[in-house]
């Protein structure tokens, strides 16, 4: 979910709800909608709330992670 400008609420693998920011190196190539799979980096400064987006994955590379099991089938 978008909360304006480079911050978005994320759903993490442990269930946990942190706000992302779009670093500056992905902010106007990579569009980042709603359901994609990001890499989150943990902010050191802010106990695990936040975090900085680090990458999104596509369907197709999404797919073939789960299929490798990396990633669990029920994203």
């Amino acid at each position: 979910k978008h909360l304006g400008s480079e911050l978005i609420q994320i759903k993490c693998a442990d269930d946990k709800i942190r706000i992302g920011r779009i670093r500056g190196k992905l902010k106007r190539r990579v569009w980042i909608r709603d359901n994609d799979v990001v890499i989150i980096a943990p902010w050191e400064f802010k106990t695990g709330e936040r975090g900085d987006i680090l990458w999104r994955y596509t369907v197709g590379q999404v797919e073939w992670l789960q299929s490798q099991g990396h990633l669990p089938k029920d994203l």
